[in-house]
């Protein structure tokens, strides 16, 4: 279990209400920003410190591990922005009963800031450059205990009951619907493109002929026979245009758990084919899939486009932030 600090002095009201963090994926330039990608590193059991206003005002508890959705309905338009794609995690947050303000406490907090991706200035002003960062232990254990009885009474139940349920990616399954009524309704397609597009969805169909063209095996496993291989996208479905749907080279053989890992970013793959294993991903698990996550594996060369293909995978999909890394 991780604490997160959270600064949500323009999403109090929607994210606590709606039970959720929201960020883009990058800045408005297009470049990147740590505490955005932080996002990619909460993990269901952790616990988030919601500021705002000056005020330590809810606790979070992770629902959820990160997933690509768009940006919410309530943060100012009509309807979901369906072409503004960002990082979601789940949360269910609840909201205290008597808030803390950190500037009043500052001759303790002041010592335990860390030097890199601090919540808060020297003199207990909120960062308005902060979305999201990790506390170190030590931080985290003396804000609760400033709190008081209320959060350590929160957090106590939370770790003996354990039965934080690891919510279903909802705002995910909604985005891939939307992009599929796109598809069907595509008066420019004809039913055999749509039909080919929307198979490709499921590894199946005219994108897994092409993909097979290229990939004989499951990378993870070794599995060659085809009924027990699907064709897993590395630039996602939902993110791709229909020729990236169905272009072979967006594509690589996989079981079907390992298809999952790969999907939910749990597992990724470096252009030179060494596996990467998320941070996040239950290493047990892993274990009983047969994928050893402490030991190093290489699963050959990718071509050129496949290297493309999966660099949007490591920048896009895969649960890892390379900032926590330097941290």
């Amino acid at each position: 279990m991780r604490y997160w600090w959270v600064n949500q002095n323009q999403t109090y009201r929607h994210e606590v209400r709606g039970g959720y963090l929201w960020s883009p994926r990058r800045k408005a330039n297009g470049g990147r920003n740590p505490f955005y990608d932080f996002m990619r590193e909460a993990a269901p059991g952790d616990v988030v410190l919601s500021f705002a206003d000056t005020l330590i005002k809810a606790l979070g508890f992770v629902a959820s591990y990160a997933y690509e959705a768009p940006k919410p309905a309530e943060f100012g338009q009509a309807g979901a922005n369906w072409e503004t794609i960002g990082w979601r995690v789940d949360v269910r947050f609840v909201e205290l009963r008597l808030p803390m303000r950190p500037a009043d406490h500052m001759a303790v907090l002041a010592p335990l800031l860390p030097h890199r991706y601090s919540p808060l200035r020297p003199g207990g002003g909120g960062l308005q450059s902060v979305y999201l960062t990790l506390l170190p232990e030590t931080l985290a254990g003396a804000l609760v205990d400033l709190i008081g009885a209320e959060a350590r009474s929160l957090i106590a139940g939370h770790r003996a009951g354990e039965e934080t349920l690891i919510q279903p990616a909802i705002g995910l399954i909604e985005w891939e619907e939307h992009e599929l009524d796109r598809v069907r309704d595509d008066a420019g397609m004809t039913e055999t493109e749509r039909q080919a597009v929307v198979l490709a969805r499921r590894g199946q169909g005219l994108f897994k002929e092409r993909v097979m063209q290229i990939e004989g095996r499951c990378r993870v496993t070794g599995v060659t026979r085809p009924e027990h291989l699907r064709a897993s996208h590395c630039k996602p479905w939902r993110d791709a245009t229909n020729e990236e749907r169905l272009d072979g080279e967006n594509g690589l053989l996989l079981t079907p758990n390992a298809d999952h890992l790969f999907d939910r970013g749990f597992i990724g793959f470096e252009g030179n084919g060494d596996l990467i294993v998320s941070p996040v991903a239950h290493r047990d698990s892993l274990a009983r899939m047969g994928l050893d996550p402490t030991r190093p594996r290489n699963v050959g060369r990718f071509s050129v486009g496949q290297r493309r293909y999966l660099e949007f995978h490591r920048e896009n999909v895969l649960l890892r932030s390379r900032f926590l890394d330097d941290a």
